[in-house]
This record gives C-alpha cells, sequence and structure tokens, in this order.
C-alpha cells in the first residue's frame, strides 16, 4: 500500500499532502491537549509496532504481497490522533530511509495509512464496543474495526492509482503515471485486502492488544504509566522475526519498480511502457533502499533495519515529549475504551 515515487501526478500528490497539513495540526493539538508527556514515549513504541508491522510481508498467489499497518491498534490505545501521527512518523522514516514509500507521495501514502485507516477503523470499534461489553469485545471490536480500516486505506489507494490514467496521458494517449484505470486498480488491490491483507491486520491488531493486555494493562487504565520490560521485550521479538517478511518474494501490487512495471500483464498483455512521467520523475536514494543494508546477507540487513527504523521512532517520540508538555488536560480520557 506504499504508494511509490511517481505512480502519483505531482498535482495529486500536492492536493493529498496539502489535504494532510490541517490533520497533522489538529493531530498535534490533540495530543499536547490529551496525551500527558509520560505516555508520549509509548506513542513512540506504537509507532515502532506499526513500522515494524509494516516489514511482514504477507504473499498472495500470483506473486503479490501486503502487510498489516497497526493503525486501528494504536487508536485503539491512544485514539485516532495520536494514531495519525504515530504512523505518518513511521512513514517518514520509511520513506526517508529505507525508500518504502515515495518521497512526493508521503501526504497520500499519511492520508490513506494515517488517516483514512485509523480513524475509520476506531470509528468501527467504538460502534462496536458499546454493544459488546464482554473482555472479549474488546478484541472483537478492534479486530473488526482494523478490517474495514485498512479496506478502507486500501480503496483509497486503488483510487487514487485509477483516476491517473483519466486525467494524466501523453500525445499519443499513454499515461504519464500510474497506468491501470480504476476498474483494474480496484479489484487488483481490494482482493488481496478482503482476503489475506485484511487477515493479517486483523491477526495482528488483535494479538498485539491481547499481549498488552496481559503484560501492560496499566496501559488500558490509568493515564500515567510507565514504559515497561514486556513493551521491550515484544518490539525485540518482533525485530528478531522481521526477516519473515523476506519469505514473501514478490511486490506489492502498484510497487514495481519503473523497469518491472513495463513488463506487468494485468490487461491480457504486458504493458510495454514506461510511463514518461515516471522515466523523468523525481527520485530519491534512501540510505538502506528495501531494509538492505550493503555487505550484509538480506536477513541481517532486515533486522538491522528493523533495529535503526524502532529506535528512530522511540527516540523520536521521547525527544518530542518535553515539547508538547504544555496544555494537556490530565482529566479527559485519552483513547475511550
Amino acid at each position: 500500500m506504499h504508494i511509490p515515487e511517481n505512480y502519483l501526478s505531482p498535482s495529486t500528490c500536492a492536493v493529498l499532502g496539502a489535504a494532510m497539513v490541517p490533520v497533522w495540526l489538529v493531530a498535534v493539538s490533540k495530543v499536547r491537549r490529551h496525551v500527558p508527556q509520560e505516555r508520549l514515549p509509548l506513542l513512540g513504541i506504537a509507532a515502532a509496532l506499526s513500522f515494524l508491522g509494516m516489514m511482514f510481508n504477507v504473499p498472495l498467489p500470483g506473486g503479490t504481497t501486503g502487510h498489516a499497518v497497526g493503525g486501528t491498534l494504536i487508536a485503539v490505545l491512544f485514539g485516532p490522533y495520536a494514531a495519525c501521527l504515530a504512523v505518518s512518523v513511521a512513514l517518514l522514516i520509511q520513506a526517508l530511509f529505507f525508500g518504502d514509500g515515495g518521497i512526493l507521495a508521503f501526504g497520500a501514502n499519511c492520508f490513506n495509512m494515517a488517516f483514512v485507516l485509523p480513524f475509520s477503523g476506531y470509528a468501527v470499534y467504538s460502534l462496536l464496543r458499546r454493544h459488546l461489553a464482554s473482555p472479549s469485545g474488546r478484541y472483537v471490536a478492534a479486530g473488526l474495526g482494523a478490517y474495514v480500516g485498512i479496506n478502507l486505506a486500501a480503496l483509497a489507494a486503488a483510487i487514487e492509482f485509477g483516476i491517473q490514467p483519466l486525467l494524466f496521458t501523453d500525445a499519443a494517449g499513454q499515461a504519464l503515471y500510474c497506468p491501470y484505470p480504476l476498474w483494474v486498480s480496484v479489484p487488483a488491490m481490494m482482493i488481496g485486502h478482503l482476503t489475506l491483507f485484511g487477515l493479517a491486520e486483523v491477526v495482528f491488531t488483535a494479538a498485539i492488544l491481547s499481549y498488552l493486555a496481559k503484560t501492560s494493562p496499566e496501559l488500558f487504565g490509568e493515564v500515567r504509566v510507565k514504559t515497561g520490560k514486556s513493551l521491550y521485550a515484544l518490539l525485540a521479538g518482533l525485530i528478531l522475526c522481521t526477516p519473515l517478511g523476506l519469505l514473501a518474494a514478490g511486490t506489492a501490487w502498484g510497487e514495481w519498480d519503473p523497469e518491472e512495471l513495463a513488463g506487468q500483464d494485468f490487461l491480457g498483455t504486458a504493458l510495454g511502457y514506461t510511463p514518461a512521467g515516471m522515466e523523468q520523475g523525481f527520485s530519491f536514494d534512501a540510505l538502506f533502499p528495501d531494509y538492505a543494508v550493503a555487505g550484509l546477507p538480506d536477513a541481517f540487513g532486515y533486522i538491522l533495519s528493523a533495529i535503526i527504523g524502532t529506535a528512530l521512532l522511540v527516540l523520536l517520540f521521547k525527544m518530542a515529549a518535553p515539547l508538547l508538555r504544555t496544555r494537556t488536560d490530565y482529566g479527559e480520557s485519552v483513547s475511550n475504551h
């Protein structure tokens, strides 16, 4: 679901980036008001969980792959505005350091995965939680919310892909950016997310939520909490398991390199050309492209990338804590469980 560089036109990226600016501003205001300074390092750990979850690629028959995001999980723990910030920062780290998602497409990826996903997932969770009062009801509500959230995010991405060939073509009628129209992009994206990728989001959300409820119940009650060893153990376990994401050897739909795109066959024949906007578009060289580290085997590079990304996210939110300490309302619920 990470939209790469030059799949969307610069104008599309600008519109979606501009749409995210007021969302981020409101999210910062909400976090300053409702998330105590003591909880911000925990929000960094939650962002790291999202980062790590997106490294576990799930294969789909036919060669494509997908992954969980964890946006609804963070929304359940901290509220949707905090989830928006956490996932946005995770996506920024991925784009800048690992080339996972385009720099120009950063606003679009945040719109889909940091806005549509956590807000829609949390809305479903909140609605169902009113009717599912049992202890297990939390997991059912969170799982269903996560499923709806990731599928709506995938639908948003599919629409963004699909309008490109309708709006942006050259004199010969060839697409300048993503070449697949809505009647191709929507089913191609949704089949995987309605099945395996949506299930991966449900399992990731429910499993992590269950683990946290058993090992860190204070996350669901008291406002002032202390980061426990169980949270760091969870991060360490996920980091060590990230090489499992390498078992899915295919590429996620819509995330091919320009050279790969020319050979893709979704309309009966191979596309046969590389859209000009991709060939002549913006390029950015990440430090560790595709979570690989030069000179290291893929598995070790994946683990090192996971450590770097996790450390950056935890440190960023710890550093942000003093900057966001004012105007905090300790008397208001953070996530309305």
